[in-house]
């Protein structure tokens, strides 16, 4: 059970929303990894019991976050964050950035295989069990997200916000929000 004033699960504090975009990213990347840890537990789960109601649900879990809450996050980056960084004169963090930007179109393929996958788990009276090539796809897919996100972390985004006032914060936050409600 919560207590008044502890921090919400997937969130670096009380106050991430929009109006602190670096920290609605952060918390981005804690749900990023809870879903991952999903996956990994749902392939388990099936692999040793087979489908069943809980295989389902997180099957609907994992798809809803990476067909969803996944693209609008890199849309994020990919508009805000990594725009200003390749404009400016740090070659190394440029090549990072680049590096970054490639990860995210291998991402969008991994995906997009593994999904297939996902949809029939999702599906009462579905069931393939993970076969090798399942497990490695999702390993790739785990394993590229475990090295992106701490780049972006610890390298990337305190690069961008240091170039940001806050209005262009604030303006980036509201550009975030209109996504998520298209």
């Amino acid at each position: 059970m919560r207590t008044p004033g502890q921090p919400l699960p997937g969130f670096n504090s009380l106050a991430a929303g929009f109006e602190q975009p670096y920290e609605m990213l952060s918390a981005c990347h804690e749900r990023v990894q809870r879903t991952l840890d999903l996956l990994d537990r749902l392939l388990a789960h099936v692999a040793q019991h087979g489908h069943d109601v809980q295989s389902r649900s997180a099957a609907a879990d994992v798809l809803r976050y990476f067909d969803l809450a996944a693209p609008l996050h890199h849309q994020d980056e990919e508009l805000h964050v990594f725009p200003p960084l390749l404009a400016g004169e740090d070659a190394a963090l440029q090549a990072v950035v680049h590096r970054l930007q490639a990860e995210h179109r291998e991402m969008e393929t991994l995906w997009a295989e593994l999904r297939p996958t996902l949809l029939r788990w999702r599906e009462a009276g579905a069931g393939d069990a993970p076969d090798a090539a399942l497990r490695t796809q999702a390993a790739r897919f785990t394993q590229l997200y475990a090295g992106h996100i701490p780049v972006e972390e610890t390298l990337v985004f305190p690069g961008a916000q240091a170039g940001m006032d806050a209005a262009q914060q604030a303006a980036m936050g509201q550009e975030m929000q209109v996504r998520r409600r298209s």
